[in-house]
């Protein structure tokens, strides 16, 4: 089933969002965390608009449909329900998301073609990797519609923002509500860090 695309996070919240590091909602809490996704890869960033996927091992037919559906700047969260040795992404797939313009990919399962992965450098987050992969069948998958990763509810619309500590998902109303305290959280570092590091340097 595919549901329609709901409306995305303000540009604005989103704007806010890109200079809080996933870390930081961490000291507020683990609501929203996805225990157990990883990056793939070292240095990367990912904030966006989530489009839910929902894939039935072997078959990965639906995210064929997920990535027509998807805008610049959204992030593709999926979950592969079925056997967690069947990857459901891989170089191809990230080629047309770089294409479409896609913020990040996360994975409730495996992903597969790591070292092409790793070159193209879109976001990519899992819970491991795999050479046995899904295919084509064609007969079971759900797009925009309500899923669970990691123990976590995420829904189409929510905010997805992970880096190389991780992943979060917030729905707009919690994004809304945080934002305050995480942007003096922030503050409050870089000038805690400023210090040390001035410190630091009058030892050397």
């Amino acid at each position: 089933m595919i549901a329609p695309r709901q409306p995305p996070a303000s540009a604005a919240l989103l704007e806010h969002y890109r200079g809080i590091a996933p870390s930081t909602l961490g000291h507020f809490g683990d609501e929203g965390y996805l225990r157990g996704i990883r990056p793939l890869f070292d240095g990367l960033r990912m904030l966006g608009t989530v489009v839910t996927v929902k894939v039935f091992a072997p078959d990965g037919a639906i995210l064929r449909d997920a990535l027509l559906l998807s805008e610049p700047g959204d992030v593709l969260v999926i979950q592969c329900v079925g056997d967690q040795e069947c990857a459901c992404w891989g170089e191809l797939r990230t080629l047309a998301g770089l294409i479409k313009g896609l913020s990040g990919v996360v994975v409730e399962g495996a992903v597969t073609d790591v070292a092409a992965l790793r070159k193209h450098r879109l976001p990519v987050f899992s819970r491991g990797v795999s050479a046995y992969t899904t295919r084509g069948i064609g007969q079971q998958g759900e797009v925009n519609l309500p899923i669970e990763v990691a123990g976590v509810r995420v829904n189409p619309g929510d905010i997805a923002i992970g880096d190389d500590d991780g992943v979060f998902i917030l729905d707009g109303q919690r994004a809304e509500a945080l934002l305050p305290q995480l942007l003096a959280k922030e503050a409050l570092d870089r000038e805690r860090r400023a210090a040390f590091l001035q410190r630091l340097a009058s030892i050397g």
